[in-house]
């Protein structure tokens, strides 16, 4: 039987001892870890659903600025497709002038133009007249409603307009400014200085009654004098009647170069238009004075 002394026994009990200060510190040090670990979790968690939610939210607004420009797009389709049919009517007019100029056949230039032709019969008289701005200001000559008491403007869509105001005259160039109510297509003044003789014209009237009648010359001479003493007058070999006063006197792109007033005598290739530059002289000096504005 073997004995063990003291010293062996005290031994083997510091060592338990040193197990157990071992054993606990490691204990300690995973319990560390474990919370250390568990802070690190919960921050990277916390991180990821501020990314989740960031992330979120810029697909909101990317998706809202989607529809947005998807919207945008589709009304900037529907304006373009609009454009291009305005283009394109717009265009068909263009070559119906270009056509007109080019040739012999000037429907094209008539079928625009007397859109903005008018008939003006009064108690007294019967005339023509010309729509100079989108709102229903008319052009005539003086002479055609000078002491009338009521007028009627017949426009090419053969509505009778029995609500003409008289704005004002203008008795030296025999040019009278009325108004009619309503939307309309206008005739653009040309430049007379630049007409030159031997161009191709159409007068535009309503001779002895016949409503919106054509008759194609040629300009025989500009810058005539006149009986007041204007050297203001084109002259023409186009037919011009009774009726065809205040009608416009056109050239190849469609524009008016002067407005039918006169013609000397029996004559038929003696007639006198006031030139363009002259219309819009007293045109601008009546609606300043009555108006305050200028209409062209």
């Amino acid at each position: 039987m073997a004995i063990r002394s003291s010293s062996e026994e005290g031994h083997h009990i510091v060592l338990k001892r040193h197990h157990k200060i071992i054993l606990g510190s490691v204990s300690s040090l995973l319990i560390i870890l474990i919370i250390i670990n568990s802070i690190m979790l919960y921050f990277l968690y916390g991180q990821l659903e501020l990314s989740y939610n960031e992330l979120n939210t810029n697909i909101n607004k990317l998706e809202a600025d989607t529809n947005s420009k998807i919207g945008s797009l589709s009304d900037s389709v529907i304006t373009t497709r609009q454009e291009l049919s305005s283009l394109g009517t717009n265009l068909s007019q263009e070559l119906k002038l270009l056509k007109a100029s080019a040739g012999e056949d000037f429907s094209g230039i008539i079928e625009y133009a007397v859109q903005s032709v008018v008939t003006i019969k009064t108690d007294i008289a019967q005339g023509t007249g010309f729509i100079i701005s989108t709102d229903g200001y008319v052009v005539t000559n003086y002479h055609v409603v000078e002491g009338a008491k009521a007028a009627v403007i017949i426009t090419s869509d053969g509505e009778n307009h029995q609500q003409v105001s008289l704005i004002g005259y203008d008795v030296e160039k025999d040019i009278a400014l009325l108004k009619i109510s309503g939307s309309y297509k206008k005739l653009i003044l040309a430049n007379s200085d630049s007409v030159n003789v031997g161009e191709k014209v159409i007068a535009i009237g309503n001779p002895l009654g016949l409503q919106f009648s054509v008759s194609q010359g040629i300009v025989s001479a500009v810058h005539r004098e006149g009986t007041n003493g204007l050297p203001a007058y084109t002259q023409t070999d186009a037919a011009l009647n009774p009726g065809n006063s205040g009608g416009p006197l056109i050239n190849t792109d469609g524009k008016v170069i002067g407005i039918n007033n006169f013609k000397i005598g029996s004559s038929e290739s003696l007639g006198f238009a006031l030139e363009s530059n002259y219309i819009k002289e007293a045109v601008n000096g009546i609606s300043q004075q009555a108006l305050n504005q200028t209409l062209i």
